[in-house]
Formats: structure tokens, sequence, C-alpha cells
């Protein structure tokens, strides 16, 4: 049986990239969610004008890699100090977010939120919310750094790991 988790944490490559190398994802996809426009486009949600974040839906085999270890890597690939942006890509479709598949993972994630409070000085700013529709962005944007040979888009990202 497998499960989904949806996050949000700036440009989708790097992130698809992170979960897809984790032993337990069994799929990802790179889309728009949070949003109120159906079927919008790359474009669409550039313009600012959609409310959708970038996000990554990871289909994942909770016997083998948990909720909180792919919080973990949704974590560790971004900066949740930073308010709709992550380094020089700005934008409300860059915010850092967490969108839920029900009440367990809702508990999951703010507790994990929580946490991770202790650990900035700044204040933690991703939201958690209910991850409605999800909408798969264009095909060039599936695998996109896998495509071009690459591993990560962001110098200083660090890698990810699982505990």
């Amino acid at each position: 049986m497998t499960e989904k988790a949806t996050f949000g944490a700036g440009c989708f490559w790097g992130v698809e990239a992170a979960f897809r190398q984790l032993p337990g994802v069994t799929a990802t996809r790179v889309g728009y969610v949070g949003g109120h426009t159906d079927n919008p486009t790359y474009e669409d949600v550039c313009s600012d004008t959609t409310g959708h974040a970038e996000a990554v839906e990871v289909t994942y085999d909770p016997a083998q890699i948990s909720y909180d270890q792919l919080l973990d890597v949704f974590w560790a690939k971004h900066d949740p100090t930073q308010l709709n942006r992550q380094g020089w890509d700005v934008g409300t479709q860059y915010r850092s977010a967490i969108f839920t598949h029900g009440p367990e993972q809702e508990e999951t994630a703010a507790r994990s939120k929580a946490e991770q409070q202790t650990r900035h000085a700044g204040r933690v700013v991703t939201e958690i919310v209910p991850a409605g529709a999800f909408h798969e962005a264009e095909d060039y944007h599936q695998r996109y750094l896998e495509k071009q040979g690459r591993s990560s888009c962001h110098a200083g990202l660090r890698a990810a790991s699982v505990r």
C-alpha cells in the first residue's frame, strides 16, 4: 500500500530530485497546488495570480520510509524562514508549504514545524494546509534535473539524507 505526501519548498526541480533518490519513494511528480485556478500552466503560476505553489507530490511506501523521514528531507532542502521565496526565486509560488493528506499528516507536520522552529533564529513561515487539487506540471518539468544530467539546481543546498 502506498501513500501520498505533497511539499512546496521553492523550485520544484531540486526538491523532486531529492525525494526521487529515497528508498521507499515509489513515484514523484511536480505540479501546482494550493491555488484557485483549474489546470494552471507554468506561465499562469509564475504570474503570481493563481495562488498556486510549485510542489512535489511524493508517492511512498510507509513500510519502507515514514512521513517523518520525508519531512526531514523537506526541511533539509530549503530555508523555511524565507517568506515567498527561496534564494533568488521570489514569488508566492516558491513558498514553503506542507500540503497534508489527512489529519494524521497534519498533526505530524505541525509537530515537525514546531521542532524546526527551535532550530531557527527566524520565524518558520511554512504553511500547513490540506492538499486540495494537484495539477501536474508540464512534461518538461518532470524529472527536469535528471533530464539535464544534474542533481541540484542550487549550489547552496545540502544533500538530504534519511535518518
